[in-house]
């Protein structure tokens, strides 16, 4: 997409590759490794910060899918990316920019397991989770910065207000755990979001005739959202139905370790 010259990181993905590349060798392997004789950090107020600010972003690109896009013309079946340089088009292009750049962001999620020595926390499905996002998104905006292919990407941001509003609550301390009873009802919200995924993007394969500029990256989304799919009810399975994940306050639906 010409309309991406000279954007940050989006010359080339290797950038990107490097810095999930890096990522993932300190939360398995350097970070572990500095920690294991040191004290876990108290990052209390930090990870409240960081949380309300992630809410915050959420909301505003939650605001932006939807005004570039998702309310405001989109049919929720056969959307195109529009590849013009209207006001709508380029909202949208730099509303899919700042989503892949939030990913990075996020990525603080699994260093502050790290620091504060939560290695339990730092799972396959975190990290794989953690690192597929932004990696995938550099050749979704790159390409294809619009159409149905963001529908996705709006859900997540929904999903992700909720989320780090959970996390948020709970990095305030003991006090607040009372308001944390629906953290099982989280994990369902996430379930729900990877369902209307693969239903949504599934659409493509029966439309007689949709002209979405990359079919490729229907087919990736789909799988993306089938396999999460998978590993969630995998989690929900173990966390909830055998009661493996939570063994601290499993009896009050909170976790310390959050």
């Amino acid at each position: 997409d010409p309309r991406l010259e000279g954007w940050p990181l989006m010359s080339s993905p290797f950038p990107t590759t490097f810095i999930i590349g890096t990522y993932i060798y300190f939360v398995t392997s350097l970070g572990p490794k500095l920690m294991e004789n040191k004290k876990p950090f108290e990052l209390r107020q930090i990870m409240a910060f960081y949380n309300f600010s992630v809410v915050a972003l959420s909301l505003y690109m939650t605001y932006e899918f939807l005004m570039s896009g998702w309310a405001t013309g989109y049919s929720f079946r056969c959307d195109i990316v529009d590849y013009s340089r209207s006001p709508t088009a380029l909202r949208m292009v730099r509303t899919c920019w700042l989503y892949y750049f939030s990913k990075f962001i996020e990525l603080l999620d699994t260093i502050f397991f790290v620091l504060r020595k939560k290695n339990n926390q730092v799972t396959f499905l975190h990290v794989f989770h953690h690192s597929i996002m932004p990696w995938t998104w550099w050749f979704g905006v790159k390409f294809a910065a619009g159409g149905l292919g963001t529908f996705h990407a709006l859900l997540n941001c929904i999903v992700h207000v909720v989320m780090y509003t959970y996390y948020g609550i709970c990095s305030l301390g003991p006090a607040y755990h009372k308001y944390l009873w629906w953290k099982k009802y989280m994990t369902t919200i996430q379930l729900v979001q990877f369902v209307m995924i693969t239903g949504h993007i599934g659409q493509i394969y029966i439309m007689d005739d949709c002209p979405y500029q990359y079919p490729i990256f229907m087919f990736i989304i789909w799988l993306y959202g089938f396999m999460f799919l998978v590993l969630f009810l995998h989690f929900w399975y173990h966390a909830y139905t055998k009661g493996q994940r939570l063994p601290k306050m499993a009896r009050n639906g909170i976790s310390k370790d959050q």
